[in-house]
Parts: C-alpha cells; sequence; structure tokens
C-alpha cells in the first residue's frame, strides 16, 4: 500500500505543487481567501471529490468529500490557506493547505477498495477567527473518526503535541477631552487608563503559572499631544496551559481594565476581538499512528515538540473528535515563522518534497484507520477517556 500511495503521489505531484504556488503568489487574509478556496475546490473537483462551498456561512469554507460505496471510518484532513499582513505566507498555509488536499486525494485513490470517506475540510482565517472554532461548535465533526492538519515547520519533523488555550479581549476607554496644557483638570484621561491596564497587567505576571502567556497592543492612543485623550483602545490576547486555567487569568486580565477604568474615572466596554482556541488534545494513538506511517516511509528521526507556545484553532476539534497536529519541515535552516524567509522557503524543491512525504504519511494514517478496526477502536478509546 506504501507503493501505491507514492506511486500516486508522483502523479499528482505536479497539481498539488501548482496549488501551493498560486496560493503564495496570491496571498489572502482571513476570510478573504476567495481565490485559494476556489483553487482548492477546483482541484479536489478534478479528482472527484464533492465539494460543499461556501460551507456553513463561511464564504471561503468549504467541505470535499469522496465516499467509497462501501461502509468504513470518516478520515478527515484539514486545510488552511490564509496569509498574514505584510509578510504573506509567512506561516506556510499555502502548502499547509495543499499538504491536506493531497492527502485526500491518495486516500479517495485507495477507498473504494477499501470502504470508508475521505474528506478534506476548508478551514478559513486559522490565524484570526479560525472557523475550525465554529465548526467544532456547530457539529461538523461528530461524522469523522479522525481530523489531521500537519503544519510547516524549520529543520525536522514533529509529533503532535500541545497548544495554548487562548481567549482575547479588547478595552475600550472613554474619558473627556480637554487641553492638556490650559486645562488639563477638565479632563479624563482614556489613555491614562490603556497605560495603567498595561501597568496592571505587568503587576499581574508575578502571579501566574509559567504556561501563561499575557501580551498586547495599543490600537488607538490619542489624536493630539495637545489634547487629552478621550477615546483608547487596547487589546490583549491571554494563554494558558490549559482552558480551565485560562478562564482564571482571563477574569484576571479583565480585573486589570476595570481598575485601570476606576482609577482614571474613564467609562469602559469590553468585548473579544478575535474568537478563542481551546488547548490542543493530541490523541497520542493516532499521533503514534502518524509516526509508525512515517517510519514506513522511511522517515525516523521525529522530535518531541516541547511545551507549548502558540494557540491553534485545531485545540476546539480536539474535544470534539480523535486530531492531531503534527510538523514537517520545508527547510534544513532554523527560519523563524511568521516571516517573509519562512514564506519563501515553501518555494524550494525541499519543501516541495517533505510536503509530498507529509501528504503521504497522513494518507497512510488514513489507510490504517480504515483497514484497523482495533486500531481505529483504541484511538476512540483514548478519546472518549479525554470527556
Amino acid at each position: 500500500m506504501k507503493d501505491r500511495i507514492l506511486q500516486t503521489a508522483k502523479e499528482i505531484r505536479a497539481d498539488v505543487v501548482a496549488l501551493s504556488d498560486a496560493i503564495y503568489a496570491n496571498p489572502e487574509l482571513g476570510s478573504q481567501e476567495f481565490e485559494s478556496s476556489k483553487l482548492h475546490a477546483a482541484l479536489l473537483e478534478k479528482y472527484g471529490f464533492k465539494v460543499e462551498k461556501p460551507y456553513l456561512g463561511f464564504p471561503t469554507g468549504y467541505r470535499a468529500e469522496y465516499r467509497s460505496a462501501k461502509p468504513g471510518p470518516h478520515v478527515c484532513y484539514m486545510a488552511e490557506y490564509d496569509a498574514l499582513p505584510g509578510v504573506g505566507h509567512g506561516c506556510g498555509h499555502n502548502m499547509l493547505g495543499a499538504t491536506s488536499v493531497a492527502a485526500g486525494i491518495l486516500l479517495s485513490r485507495l477507498v473504494d477498495e477499501t470502504g470508508g470517506w475521505a474528506v478534506v475540510l476548508g478551514t478559513p482565517a486559522e490565524e484570526t477567527n479560525g472557523a475550525k472554532v465554529e465548526y467544532a461548535k456547530r457539529g461538523v465533526f461528530r461524522d469523522l473518526d479522525a481530523a489531521i492538519v500537519c503544519h510547516p515547520t524549520s529543520v525536522e519533523y514533529y509529533k503532535s503535541g500541545a497548544s495554548l488555550a487562548m481567549e482575547t479581549i479588547e478595552f475600550e476607554f472613554f474619558g473627556k477631552a480637554a487641553h492638556a496644557a490650559s486645562e488639563p483638570e477638565m479632563g479624563i484621561n482614556a489613555l491614562d487608563a490603556v497605560i495603567q491596564t498595561f501597568n496592571n497587567v505587568n503587576a499581574l505576571r508575578q502571579q501566574t503559572k509559567t504556561d501563561a502567556r499575557i501580551h498586547g497592543i495599543i490600537t488607538q492612543g490619542g489624536e493630539a499631544c495637545n489634547v487629552i485623550p478621550e477615546h483608547c483602545v487596547c487589546r490583549f490576547y491571554v494563554r494558558a496551559a490549559k482552558k480551565s486555567y485560562l478562564k482564571h487569568l482571563h477574569e484576571q486580565v479583565m480585573n486589570c481594565g476595570k481598575a485601570a477604568a476606576m482609577a482614571t474615572g474613564c467609562k469602559l466596554q469590553m468585548r473579544p476581538f478575535e474568537l478563542g482556541y481551546d488547548d490542543l488534545a493530541t490523541n497520542e494513538r493516532l499521533n503514534q499512528l502518524f509516526i509508525d506511517s512515517l517510519a514506513e516511509l522511511g522517515v525516523t528521526e521525529i522530535a518531541d515538540p516541547g511545551e507549548a507556545s502558540g494557540s491553534v484553532d485545531a485545540g476546539n476539534v480536539s474535544y470534539v473528535c480523535p486530531t492531531i497536529h503534527p510538523y514537517f519541515p520545508i527547510t534544513k535552516k532554523n527560519v523563524a515563522g511568521h516571516t517573509r524567509e519562512f514564506a519563501a522557503c515553501t518555494q524550494t524543491d525541499y519543501a516541495k518534497d517533505r510536503m509530498m512525504e507529509a501528504a503521504c504519511a497522513m494518507a497512510l494514517t488514513g489507510y490504517h484507520i480504515v483497514t484497523e478496526p482495533q486500531t481505529l477502536a483504541e484511538i476512540r478509546r483514548e478519546f472518549q477517556a479525554l470527556k
């Protein structure tokens, strides 16, 4: 079966590479990936998938299915294709999405014989308002037995590990304008409230767990130096290893803004400015199956990801369906993500070879799921124990 997958990968390589390159050349921000999702859908339809697009009210989302006439498990590959402001595909989502499409096509060539479904989900806006959050909430994964996404990175393969749960907070302060030199006592300074919020958050850091991350920016800080700022806004990401602790930490950060408003006399409005993400609960049996599939392809050096540092919307999926989020290398050097340099790495032959290799491992993982009832039972038992 490995040889069949590798042979099919050679046959579809040109189409998959063209997909990744076309999306690289036309980077689109989250929820604006109209051309990118169109290219995804067109390639999947070319290889016999039935595509629903738009999907669940997401104009750039899609669901593509290849159903065998024989019953069997349903394996899902999640595709991302959103870019970053300024740096284009600095996270490599042009290649991530193409990898999932390739894996779906490879598995579809097998399920007529084995039974089961190959499903590719187009999931917009992972970098901001990740569609997987809403997909998970609305039951998209109820009929799926496993969800897999493999992300580009530097140097080596990494196992699926953990990610940080995340919530967002926007603090909007309303004060009163006044002449900053002649009548400052007549004003209420909204910028003071913003600065005090940052000071309060910084004072909080000593009392947070080591896995916590709080980082923010000032999005509106006033209009003129000689006017007391009457309207200022700041935004924060609040992260923690587990969503149970995140709830407590989120409340503490909100209190930092409330205290700043009280101290300065400002009025305050708080709201999330992006969707929150759950921590990633990797299904270790599924993780091992992917590692074993890589080994079948000759890849035996797979690193441990270490402590969680970022957040992914696949975390929300992991609480409703067995999920893994491993990584594959697209450069032999250590290149920082979210940079133009990392985006450029997706254009190398080395990256394209690893993309197809990862897609083969994902497809081989899917093949084991649809043909090995005992393995699927083990994956399900671990997932049920999570609840």
